[in-house]
Protein backbone atom coordinates (compact mmCIF):
# COMPACT_ATOMS: atom_id res chain seq x y z
CA UNK A 1 0.00 0.00 0.00
CA UNK A 2 1.46 3.31 -1.09
CA UNK A 3 1.20 6.24 1.29
CA UNK A 4 1.84 9.79 0.12
CA UNK A 5 2.58 12.53 2.63
CA UNK A 6 2.67 16.15 1.53
CA UNK A 7 4.39 19.02 3.29
CA UNK A 8 5.53 22.56 2.57
CA UNK A 9 2.26 24.42 2.27
CA UNK A 10 1.69 27.76 3.92
CA UNK A 11 0.66 31.36 3.47
CA UNK A 12 2.53 33.75 1.20
CA UNK A 13 1.94 37.05 -0.50
CA UNK A 14 1.38 37.30 -4.21
CA UNK A 15 4.64 37.02 -6.09
CA UNK A 16 6.15 34.77 -3.46
CA UNK A 17 7.36 31.19 -3.67
CA UNK A 18 6.74 27.88 -1.94
CA UNK A 19 8.11 24.38 -2.43
CA UNK A 20 5.86 21.43 -1.76
CA UNK A 21 7.21 17.98 -1.00
CA UNK A 22 5.56 14.59 -1.25
CA UNK A 23 7.19 11.60 0.41
CA UNK A 24 6.15 8.17 -0.81
CA UNK A 25 6.07 5.27 1.65
CA UNK A 26 5.23 1.62 1.29
CA UNK A 27 6.24 1.20 -2.33
CA UNK A 28 8.42 -1.84 -2.80
CA UNK A 29 10.69 -0.21 -5.34
CA UNK A 30 12.08 3.26 -5.92
CA UNK A 31 9.59 5.84 -7.14
CA UNK A 32 11.52 5.64 -10.41
CA UNK A 33 9.33 2.64 -11.18
CA UNK A 34 6.11 4.18 -9.86
CA UNK A 35 4.71 5.23 -13.22
CA UNK A 36 3.26 8.69 -13.07
CA UNK A 37 3.12 11.11 -10.16
CA UNK A 38 1.56 14.50 -9.99
CA UNK A 39 0.25 17.47 -8.11
CA UNK A 40 -3.38 18.42 -8.09
CA UNK A 41 -5.24 21.20 -6.34
CA UNK A 42 -8.74 21.94 -5.18
CA UNK A 43 -10.06 25.36 -4.28
CA UNK A 44 -13.24 25.77 -2.20
CA UNK A 45 -16.30 25.14 -4.31
CA UNK A 46 -14.28 23.93 -7.28
CA UNK A 47 -13.36 20.56 -8.68
CA UNK A 48 -9.95 19.07 -8.16
CA UNK A 49 -7.68 19.88 -11.09
CA UNK A 50 -4.35 18.70 -12.35
CA UNK A 51 -1.43 21.09 -11.94
CA UNK A 52 1.72 19.20 -12.95
CA UNK A 53 2.70 15.60 -13.56
CA UNK A 54 5.86 13.64 -14.16
CA UNK A 55 6.58 10.28 -15.73
CA UNK A 56 8.88 8.90 -13.09
CA UNK A 57 11.00 6.63 -15.28
CA UNK A 58 11.77 9.25 -17.89
CA UNK A 59 11.33 12.51 -16.05
CA UNK A 60 8.92 13.81 -18.66
CA UNK A 61 6.81 16.61 -17.24
CA UNK A 62 3.44 18.07 -18.10
CA UNK A 63 1.81 21.25 -16.81
CA UNK A 64 -1.56 22.88 -16.77
CA UNK A 65 -1.59 26.07 -18.82
CA UNK A 66 -2.36 28.13 -15.72
CA UNK A 67 0.98 27.27 -14.09
CA UNK A 68 3.36 26.92 -17.04
CA UNK A 69 6.49 28.97 -16.54
CA UNK A 70 5.78 29.43 -12.82
CA UNK A 71 5.68 25.92 -11.34
CA UNK A 72 8.26 23.16 -11.68
CA UNK A 73 7.70 19.51 -10.80
CA UNK A 74 10.68 17.35 -9.98
CA UNK A 75 11.57 14.11 -8.24
CA UNK A 76 14.33 12.64 -6.14
CA UNK A 77 14.06 8.90 -6.56
CA UNK A 78 16.79 8.24 -4.00
CA UNK A 79 14.55 9.90 -1.41
CA UNK A 80 11.27 8.67 -2.93
CA UNK A 81 10.13 12.27 -2.91
CA UNK A 82 8.24 14.44 -5.36
CA UNK A 83 8.50 18.23 -5.35
CA UNK A 84 6.58 21.18 -6.69
CA UNK A 85 8.43 24.48 -6.81
CA UNK A 86 5.92 27.28 -7.09
CA UNK A 87 7.11 30.76 -8.05
CA UNK A 88 5.29 33.98 -8.85
CA UNK A 89 2.32 32.79 -6.86
CA UNK A 90 -1.05 34.40 -7.47
CA UNK A 91 -4.16 34.59 -5.27
CA UNK A 92 -5.88 32.22 -7.69
CA UNK A 93 -3.29 29.56 -6.78
CA UNK A 94 -4.89 29.34 -3.34
CA UNK A 95 -6.07 25.76 -2.83
CA UNK A 96 -5.44 22.48 -1.09
CA UNK A 97 -2.64 20.78 -2.98
CA UNK A 98 -2.59 17.00 -3.30
CA UNK A 99 0.11 14.60 -4.36
CA UNK A 100 -0.98 11.61 -6.41
CA UNK A 101 0.52 8.49 -7.93
CA UNK A 102 -0.62 6.25 -10.75
CA UNK A 103 0.88 2.78 -10.72
CA UNK A 104 -1.00 1.62 -13.81
CA UNK A 105 -0.69 3.05 -17.34
CA UNK A 106 -2.72 6.21 -17.89
CA UNK A 107 -3.93 8.20 -20.88
CA UNK A 108 -4.80 11.60 -19.45
CA UNK A 109 -1.99 12.69 -17.18
CA UNK A 110 -3.92 15.60 -15.68
CA UNK A 111 -7.09 13.65 -15.01
CA UNK A 112 -8.00 12.94 -11.39
CA UNK A 113 -9.41 9.56 -12.36
CA UNK A 114 -6.06 8.38 -13.71
CA UNK A 115 -4.44 8.24 -10.27
CA UNK A 116 -4.98 5.52 -7.71
CA UNK A 117 -3.06 6.84 -4.70
CA UNK A 118 -3.56 10.20 -3.01
CA UNK A 119 -2.08 12.14 -0.14
CA UNK A 120 -4.06 14.07 2.46
CA UNK A 121 -3.17 17.46 1.03
CA UNK A 122 -1.36 20.59 2.12
CA UNK A 123 -2.93 24.05 2.11
CA UNK A 124 -1.49 26.89 0.05
CA UNK A 125 -2.86 30.38 0.62
CA UNK A 126 -1.74 33.34 -1.48
CA UNK A 127 -2.80 36.81 -0.40
CA UNK A 128 -2.92 39.86 -2.62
Amino acid sequence: QVQLVESGGGSVQAGGSLRLSCAAYGYTYSTYYMGNMGWFRQAPGKEREGVATIYTAGGYTYYADSVKGRFTISQDNAKNTLYLQMNSLKPEDTAMYYCAAATTPIRDRLSVGSYNYWGQGTQVTVSS
